[in-house]
């Protein structure tokens, strides 16, 4: 199962019909929440998410529309016996911040502080690239290792059948005949969390070839003055960015309470986006990572 729950799409002021931050991306047999804001733990349960799916909460900086769900979704997770470990990653500048929010939750869980000051690997598959922002503000890329699809016409002729598949997958070779002449390379699939940002060079290289971006598109084009002031990323931006990195599908959010319509900045970004779908985010909504494309036959 891999999906994206959008727990919440206002930015700085929730409204009537969005609430603040909140993404919840189930991946395999993971749940990493992505920037909790207010809110987030009564959102879950509007989406029919379980405090037992989170296994990672990933910060991107501590804003309070981006962390002040924190100490209600640890709480929950501790009233709902959460066994597994917890891994929460946040930069290292906002350590105070963070530590404030966990004294306040309630005890009870397996949760271990992953600080971070540079771009790199923080968990297998996962990496963190700095942003701009006004204030120490990281991204998240997550990868899957490339791996072969399987021809069934070529293990057919070859006579591979059954078990006997596998074996060739997790060994390479088996009886003379190599993994290379019945399958083909399938690159893994990518995902990738950009907040709070002007466009930078780490924006660009979280981006850069992933199936699936979620990104603020907080002003509109015509906001272009609003923006650079706070250090975000207009709605025209957003959509050059996903073009530029040949993303396969785009998600919006992040949008200030001054649009009462998103159309307008949905709008702004697929003028620059190429070929990447887009999709202005709702609260609530669950989005699916674009499917692979078919080998050739």
């Amino acid at each position: 199962m891999r999906e994206l729950v959008v727990l919440g799409t206002a930015s700085q002021v929730p409204t009537r019909t969005r609430n603040h931050n909140g993404y919840l991306l189930r991946w395999d047999g993971e749940g990493l929440l992505f920037d909790p804001g207010e809110g987030t733990q009564r959102q879950m349960i509007h989406a029919g998410v379980s405090a037992n799916q989170i296994t990672r909460i990933c910060l991107t900086h501590v804003h309070g529309d981006h962390c002040y769900g924190l100490p209600g979704v640890l709480s929950r997770m501790a009233l709902d016996g959460v066994k597994h470990p917890v891994h929460l990653h946040y930069p290292a500048s906002g350590e105070d911040v963070v530590r404030a929010l966990v004294s306040v939750a309630s005890p009870g869980i397996d949760l271990r502080l992953r600080p971070h000051s540079d771009s790199g690997e923080i968990a297998p598959g996962l990496e963190v690239r700095p942003l701009r922002h006004r204030i120490e503000t990281y991204g998240y890329r997550l990868t899957e290792p490339d791996g072969r699809t399987m021809l069934p016409e070529r293990l057919a002729v070859a006579g591979i059948t059954g078990p006997d598949a596998g074996l060739l997958q997790r060994e390479g070779v088996l009886r003379g005949v190599r993994l290379e002449d019945v399958s083909i390379p399938r690159p893994g699939q990518g995902f990738a969390f950009i907040m709070d940002t002007a466009p930078c060079e780490g924006a660009e290289g979280l981006a850069d070839g992933v199936d699936l971006l979620v990104t603020e598109s907080t002003f509109s084009d015509d906001d272009a003055g609003l923006a650079a002031q706070y250090a975000h990323l207009t709605a025209g931006q957003a959509g050059a960015l996903a073009a530029n990195g040949g993303v396969g599908k785009l998600v919006l959010t992040h949008f200030s309470s001054r649009y009462g319509d998103v159309d307008i900045l949905a709008q702004q970004v697929r003028a620059r986006s190429g070929g990447t779908a887009v999709v202005p985010a709702n609260d609530l909504d669950r989005i699916s990572l674009p499917k692979r494309q078919r080998p050739p036959s």
